[in-house]
């Protein structure tokens, strides 16, 4: 039942989207060597088909319009749609950068027709189908994105040798934590910037004192996490003693 009215809205927004084509091409008619309509240009010109050169420019095709943010038809209508596993960083540093710029858009264009599928379920109160395509959509293109993270850090390190975008010192505040701070150009020298001046990259001798807290405060959490992961490591092994066993078995 839930499939179904997801299908018929799908239909009924391609049915209409057919109908303002067919509206709007009737309307407009165009010559047969360039895609634009008459009326849209100048009335001075002797010669409309002087433009075969449009067909050079690549976009959209008019057929695929907003029914790109809709899934397949063939697949309206199911509960489950077959989908790949998500692309990984391994399979991706192996891609020139050409393809690593084409693959993001395909998965842009796939993001969005998740979403908005996704949308349209919870507008209808109903379950989308194959809710983990979106998921891995979306972990192709964080994989994707820290590949092309690498190439840049790497292309900079060798140029240049900073391991920053932005280059930086590590500098200490005034609280006494050690930060990275960017640097910036100003328009005058540093001696005579005023709001640079007021920047203070030191910590007064009192200040260790808490830093020392902090560090305490720090360990301690850490310590009471491990201890509290080995209770919950100890009371399943309690539990499920034939797991703990199998596991032992396996690592010896």
């Amino acid at each position: 039942m839930a499939a179904s009215r997801l299908a018929g809205f799908c239909q009924g927004v391609s049915a209409a989207l057919k109908a303002s084509r067919v509206l709007i091409t009737s309307q407009a008619p165009t010559s047969p060597g360039c895609r634009f309509a008459v009326g849209l240009l100048p009335g001075n010109l002797p010669n409309v088909t002087a433009f075969h050169q449009c067909r050079s420019l690549h976009t959209t095709l008019s057929r695929k319009g907003l029914e790109e943010f809709f899934d397949d038809p063939k697949n309206w209508g199911e509960e489950k749609v077959k989908s790949g596993a998500s692309w990984t960083c391994q399979q991706l540093r192996n891609k020139s950068n050409e393809d690593l710029h084409k693959l993001w858009y395909v998965l842009l264009k796939e993001r969005n027709m998740l979403l908005t599928l996704e949308q349209e379920a919870k507008r209808q109160r109903l379950p989308m189908p194959s809710p983990e395509r979106l998921e891995k959509v979306v972990d192709s293109m964080d994989a994707l994105d820290k590949v092309v993270q690498e190439r840049e850090d790497a292309l900079r390190l060798l140029q240049t040798g900073q391991e920053k975008a932005r280059p930086g010192a590590w500098r200490r505040d005034i609280f006494g934590r050690i930060i990275w701070h960017k640097f910036k150009q100003w328009p005058i020298p540093w001696y005579l910037n005023k709001r640079y001046n007021r920047k203070r990259f030191f910590a007064m001798p009192y200040v260790e004192r808490f830093v020392r807290l902090r560090f305490e405060k720090y360990a301690r959490t850490e310590s009471r996490k491990k201890s509290l992961k080995k209770k919950k490591e100890k009371i399943l092994q309690e539990k499920f003693p034939h797991l703990s066993e199998a596991q032992k078995s396996s690592l010896a």
